[in-house]
């Protein structure tokens, strides 16, 4: 009775080596994927993660130079910070968008924040912040407080803060200056020397 239904469920023995091969090639290139990808790195606050791409780059360098590159990682403002499980979503999701627009070579030439990053900005802008958001002197600007006018955002009026004015690759000329680090691919490594 037991041969019967083991039989049923189990595919003939010539089918076994061919299914074993298979699943043994996917787990391969998924290990592989995961090791040329760096992926470990992401679940990291390394700000250096962020330029595994290359077209991190002009946003690396204004960071770092700016006054948020003294006092701050890529996360303290780009990753929730109310619970731990909203963050890594929050990094897995975002993450698997950038990695698969990289992947197919879909990345525009100037980054432009998607509304669930901007709305975790400004999030992270005020909780660092809110010892300056003062309702008076909020209302004495804008006419409005932060919490009642959710159109405006903080880089509205503080527009270089904290990438500076990012608006093409030439308005960073120099922004290849900290992608030459250990975290780079060493395909982008190779690149920029035999530019250079």
């Amino acid at each position: 009775m037991i041969k019967k239904i083991m039989k049923r469920i189990l595919p003939p023995p010539n089918w076994r080596f061919p299914v074993t091969l298979l699943m043994g090639l996917m787990t391969g290139i998924i290990i592989y994927t995961l090791y040329i990808s760096n992926a470990v790195s992401y679940l990291s606050d390394d700000p250096e993660a962020c330029v595994n791409c290359h077209i991190m780059a002009p946003q690396f360098a204004t960071w770092e130079r700016g006054s948020h590159g003294r006092v701050t990682t890529c996360n303290d403002c780009h990753v929730p910070h109310d619970n731990v499980i909203r963050k890594y979503y929050f990094k897995a999701s975002d993450g698997l968008r950038h990695a698969t627009m990289f992947t197919l070579r879909m990345e525009p030439q100037v980054i432009q924040i998607k509304e669930a990053g901007r709305n975790v900005v400004q999030e992270n802008c005020i909780r660092c912040h809110s010892n300056y958001l003062h309702p008076v002197s909020l209302r004495s600007t804008n006419a409005k407080g932060i919490y009642e006018d959710k159109t405006q955002v903080c880089w509205d009026c503080h527009r270089a803060t904290p990438h500076g004015r990012v608006n093409s690759l030439s308005s960073a000329p120099y922004a290849r200056v900290p992608v030459a680090r250990k975290s780079t691919p060493e395909w982008i490594q190779k690149l920029i020397e035999n530019e250079n």
